[in-house]
């Protein structure tokens, strides 16, 4: 029997990253999926980033993974949204090409050491003594394993609905995981829930009068989504076009008419779909059930790639009848003559409530199993490669016999995201937020790899190479911070007054205080990032001082340790709704358990004094 330190199942967003972290660990590392050329296929929208998802892809990057840098090769256009407001929620987003995201990412992986691909279906677990021993597949293949990493998205029971006619799909064109979802659920005992999504159709471009739209062109000046210099990237496709333009279009009164004569046959609303939608990207029928103040809606028609001719209706997916559908695009202005070329549809599948996690994305029953991305209740191809990372740092550290680590809330969106998959009750498909993040400040795109790169040295992921590029970034930058901050003029240091400037004000600029005040930029773009940086910092210096107070506050409470076997139940005092949440989260801090919903600061205050006295009792 063929054996590996970990094996992955599912080669989406999820999948990729876990297999090629565990591998950059040296852990032999093995990736099945159904179809081999649907690596990193983008099943819906043919984009990386945006809201909070852009920090997440600045931070797979940092940590040494591959998202930014496929993406990067695959833009076709390249957007920071949420210029308008401070840099500390600026979001970096790329239209990318999705054949070529697809096929970048599979050389990526292809060309990683410690990596091996397999096409084939997994149907089944190896057990031994209460362990994951291994895989099954649909070939009678008998695998072993060390750790594995179930990245299933939405394969498991997956069923397609196109109004009321439903197929059984993982998504359009793919078999669904049946016999998995059977096997978790049956051989591990794990408990699963139903979640639902969908996309909206494609059209061709040919077919379609942009003269009324108004256009949303790429900017001017291409930002990188990768901190690293272009040599230190793979060969990798690229897109043959890199500022292609989205064009934006409003939904009209006809259009919501002909949703509202049609609601019986949605399969939403007849109860046919038992799954739960996502609330954060609901479906044009949604939209018009549940906003009917709102009589038009933004959409975006957004081009699949630099080689195809089909579009992409963002804002307009949907479940209804495909003759149905047809008279909603034809209701779109500029849109009444389109050919759809794919009919948009919803999907349900089963996923694993996370309560049954650990914060490392162990599962709490088996400690060599490993989950992440939408098994877990998330949506977005961002946040499930966060995810990936971090499941693939975890099980390659199982196999390799160490303990997990965790990312905090305090040093990375990915903490965050994970922390409230552990923490709340995911009800329904997870979408990050930058308001999700206490130190959003902190948190920016711009400094990811401040925050993350010595950690990701430290566990072994971040490539020398890469290591060496972002230590010659911080010898340049921390001297040069450190002058402003401790350099004044006429009472102010010299960060404060660089807030006067704009965040876009080039090197060469005019400085508001004596220029020989100011020690020399290095050349080149490394002197133009250290410069961008200096003037970011300038904008929330003293807000970062008080965040950094809050942030040790937080880290003494994460200290705070609380025992697996601590018994809620003799807690004194403790409100019968919190021991029940506590109880079923299981958490491992008490700033953990102050995140839970139903937990009260009294009530953590009450677990503190029952630890102290349990600590004093076994001195």
């Amino acid at each position: 029997m063929k054996s590996y330190d970990v094996v992955v199942v599912g080669a989406g967003h999820a999948g990729c990253e876990a297999a090629l972290c565990a591998a950059r660990l040296g852990a032999k590392t093995l990736l099945v999926t159904f179809n081999l050329d649907h690596i990193a296929q983008m099943s819906c929208n043919p984009a990386v980033g945006g809201i909070a998802k852009g920090q997440v892809v600045r931070e797979i990057d940092a940590l040494g993974g591959a998202q930014g840098i496929v993406a990067e090769s695959a833009a076709i256009q390249f957007r920071m949204l949420n210029r308008t407001k401070g840099p500390a929620v600026w979001s970096p987003r790329a239209q990318c090409d999705k054949q070529v995201y697809q096929r970048a990412m599979k050389f990526y992986l292809e060309q990683a050491e410690n990596l091996e691909l397999l096409q084939s279906e997994v149907t089944g677990f190896l057990l031994d003594n209460g362990k994951i021993a291994g895989i099954e597949t649909a070939f009678g293949e008998r695998i072993g394993a060390k750790a594995v990493v179930l990245t299933t998205g939405t394969f498991l029971r997956g069923k397609l609905h196109f109004g009321l006619k439903n197929f059984p799909g993982g998504r359009a064109g793919d078999l669904p995981a049946n016999a998995l979802s059977e096997s978790i659920a049956g051989q591990l005992g794990l408990t699963l829930g139903r979640l639902k999504t969908g996309t909206p159709p494609r059209v061709m471009g040919k077919s379609i009068d942009f003269s009324a739209m108004p256009e949303q062109p790429s900017e001017p000046e291409f930002e990188e989504f990768s901190f690293w210099s272009e040599n230190l990237s793979p060969e990798l496709p690229r897109a043959f076009r890199r500022h292609m333009s989205c064009h934006l279009v409003h939904s009209t009164d006809e259009s919501a008419r002909i949703v509202r004569e049609n609601l019986h046959l949605s399969p939403m609303y007849s109860g046919i779909i038992q799954g739960i939608g996502t609330r954060y990207c609901p479906s044009f029928e949604d939209k018009i059930k549940r906003f009917p103040q709102h009589p038009h809606h933004l959409l975006f028609l957004e081009p699949e790639g630099a080689q195809t001719d089909e579009y992409y209706i963002n804002g307009f997916s949907s479940s209804l009848p495909i003759e149905v559908q047809t008279r909603m695009v034809h209701s779109l202005p500029g849109l009444e003559k389109a050919v759809i070329s794919r009919y948009a549809y919803a999907i349900e599948y089963d996923f694993l409530p996370p309560a049954q996690m650990e914060r490392s994305l162990r599962n709490k029953r088996w400690e060599n199993l490993f989950t992440a991305g939408q098994i877990n209740g998330t949506s977005g191809y961002e946040e499930a490669a966060g995810q990936g990372l971090a499941a693939g740092l975890n099980a390659a550290r199982c196999a390799a016999g160490l303990e997990p680590v965790c990312f905090g809330r305090d040093s990375s969106y990915i903490g965050v995201m994970i922390d409230d998959l552990v923490t709340k009750e995911i009800l329904e498909p997870y979408r990050l937020f930058t308001s999700r993040a206490e130190y959003r400040l902190t948190l920016r795109q711009d400094n990811a790899d401040l925050r993350l790169c010595e950690q990701a040295r430290e566990w072994g992921i971040l490539p020398e190479t890469k290591y060496r590029e972002f230590r010659a970034y911080k010898a340049a930058l921390t001297p040069l911070l450190d002058h402003c901050r401790s350099v004044c003029h006429r009472g102010k240091s010299l960060l404060v007054h660089l807030k006067s400037l704009p965040v876009d004000a080039t090197p060469g600029s005019p400085l508001p205080f004596p220029a020989e005040l100011m020690p020399e930029l290095p050349a080149g773009k490394l002197g133009e990032r250290v410069w961008r940086q200096l003037l970011i910092e300038s904008c929330y210096d003293g807000y970062l001082q008080r965040e950094e107070s809050a942030i040790e506050k937080l880290r003494k409470q994460e200290e705070f340790r609380i025992p697996e076997d601590f018994d809620y139940s003799a807690v004194p005092g403790l409100r019968n709704e919190a021991r029940q949440k506590l109880m079923k989260v299981r958490p491992v801090t008490v700033a953990q358990a102050e995140r839970i919903d139903g937990v009260t600061p009294a009530d953590a205050a009450l677990i503190q004094v029952a630890l102290r006295r349990r600590k004093a009792a076994e001195e």
